[in-house]
């Protein structure tokens, strides 16, 4: 549900909606036959020899990040009032990891602020409750913490992620809760489809595909989430805005201004900056102060140091 600053602000947003550009979307078109237009002519090139595989893997890396902010956009109702539609344009598993089936169910239900950031109840924290994270052992803490650094989150952040996802679906299936078995099989099997399509016609290892090009492009993809959300008391403080520069803002698709996201949900992603810059100051109000200066900023002080404690400080 939209949630505006005042009443100028939801006309504003109203003239935003009501605008050619959002009616047809072509921005949206236009992306996803970049990003699947670029991920097939990548292959081909590598197949003809055009390019090296190893000057090949970085422009990879970068669609399949750019993917998964795809998926992210279209599982919030774009570019089609469809949702059948919109969910067959994002279901390709290109970045493999993530059946995007369950990451559409998971992150709509992030989408409740007034428990954000809650271990246990937002799919999506980064945070731990306080009676598990005095449980842990060691090396798990050691874990999180090195996860809640940018380098960490690169590097660990994916394997962490994943394993995760594996046993909460092993869980689910001790428990006898099989409804997300046919989800699997299909994504399974769509995986070693693709897998063995891009070796026979690209030449690309399954192995190299999945660890020197989807497990950089998930780490890539987790750098937006590293500090865009934090434990803070007001649930509009708990979400950062990020002024990021132009390159990252379109490997994102503007989710760094993600309380904007948060409030308005259904606005497309060209519009982000826009609705931003008309009520710049009171967004920043509004999330208490909790704007960073691009991932630049982050870099410099959080390549090593984490962003903040993993204990969820209300859960002790």
């Amino acid at each position: 549900m939209a949630e505006y600053i005042d009443a100028d602000h939801a006309r504003e947003i109203a003239s935003l909606e009501a605008h050619f550009v959002t009616r047809t979307e072509w921005p949206t078109w236009m992306l996803i036959a970049a990003i699947y237009g670029g991920w097939f002519g990548m292959l081909t090139v590598v197949r003809v020899g055009y390019l090296p595989l190893a000057v090949a893997t970085p422009l990879f890396i970068l669609l399949c990040a750019w993917h998964m902010s795809l998926q992210h956009e279209l599982l919030h109702g774009h570019p089609t009032r469809h949702a059948w539609l919109n969910m067959l344009l994002g279901w390709p598993p290109l970045a493999v990891w993530y059946p995007y089936s369950l990451y559409r169910e998971s992150h709509l239900a992030h989408h409740r602020d007034e428990v954000l950031t809650v271990p246990g109840i937002d799919p999506e924290t980064n945070y731990v409750h306080a009676e598990r994270w005095a449980r842990l052992p060691g090396w798990q803490r050691a874990l999180w913490l090195t996860r809640k650094t940018l380098i960490g989150r690169i590097v660990i952040g994916p394997p962490m992620s994943v394993a995760a996802m594996i046993v909460g679906a092993a869980k689910a299936f001790a428990r006898g809760d099989w409804r997300h078995a046919p989800m699997w099989f299909r994504h399974g099997a769509v995986v070693a489809l693709l897998l063995n399509w891009v070796q026979h016609y690209a030449g690309i290892s399954w192995w190299y595909y999945l660890l020197a090009i989807t497990w950089p492009a998930l780490g890539l993809a987790m750098v937006r989430s590293l500090y865009e959300h934090r434990a803070a008391a007001h649930p509009k403080a708990r979400i950062a805005i990020n002024e990021a520069g132009l390159a990252m803002r379109l490997l994102f698709l503007n989710n760094n201004f993600h309380l904007v996201h948060h409030d308005l949900p259904a606005l497309p992603w060209f519009h982000l900056p826009r609705a931003y810059r008309m009520r710049r100051e009171a967004y920043r109000q509004k999330c208490g102060g909790f704007v960073i200066g691009g991932y630049g900023v982050l870099l410099r002080h959080y390549a090593w140091r984490t962003t903040d404690t993993p204990e969820h400080p209300a859960t002790g």
